[in-house]
């Protein structure tokens, strides 16, 4: 557990340069940056079901399903905040290579729907703590952009990471569990780290149209 945590402190949302840069934060181009990240988050992690009533449908488990069911709740509320800012935030802003950008963000929301309906034991579960250990930097980056839009910031009822560490440490698994489990969180990690990169790109490209 504690080696998923570290990856996602370590590779994930809060490592990465872009979501806290000028250009997301206070640049002349910053709405634009901010509502792409919105309707892409929104793209991998506004549906229902999500990632985590997947892995809630996939597990037999008691003890995992009676936490999965608590963290499907409460991730409920995020995705409900997710869909009043894509509302509020207006349209996606006209980027070039908008067809190439939607093939890729499909791509991974289909691959992080595959960790999450993965039967190997473990790897769903993963991905869902790898989702909302990360969502907690990525909330960062939604209360930004709820301030600028004057859209209420609801409190983030997920665990932080002591009390996710907790949760997830209290459950007995197998060795071959544990390493499934940190496969699906790197794998969720990764496709976060992904799209930050795409996004960074794509504000990139529109500066450059600018031009």
């Amino acid at each position: 557990m504690d080696t998923l945590l570290s990856l996602v402190s370590v590779e994930g949302t809060a490592a990465h340069r872009y979501p806290v840069s000028e250009a997301m934060m206070r640049g002349p181009e910053a709405a634009r940056n901010v509502a792409d990240a919105i309707h892409y988050f929104c793209l991998l992690h506004g549906r229902s079901p999500g990632v985590v009533d997947h892995a809630l449908a996939r597990t037999t488990d008691e003890a995992q399903r009676k936490i999965l069911v608590m963290l499907a709740d409460r991730f409920a509320d995020e995705r409900a905040f997710l869909a009043k800012l894509v509302v509020a935030v207006g349209p996606l802003p006209s980027t070039p290579g908008q067809a190439n950008t939607e093939t890729a963000v499909l791509a991974q929301h289909h691959a992080i729907d595959m960790l999450a309906q993965s039967d190997r034991a473990g790897c769903a579960l993963g991905a869902t703590v790898a989702v909302l250990t990360d969502w907690l930097a990525i909330r960062a980056v939604l209360n930004h952009a709820a301030e600028r839009l004057s859209v209420e910031t609801p409190d983030l009822a997920l665990p932080n990471i002591t009390k996710m560490r907790t949760l997830i440490g209290d459950l007995t698994m197998t060795p071959g569990m544990e390493r499934a489990l940190v496969f699906g969180g790197q794998q969720i990690v990764a496709q976060h780290h992904g799209l930050w990169d795409l996004l960074e790109a794509r504000s990139i490209a529109r500066e450059q149209a600018l031009q």
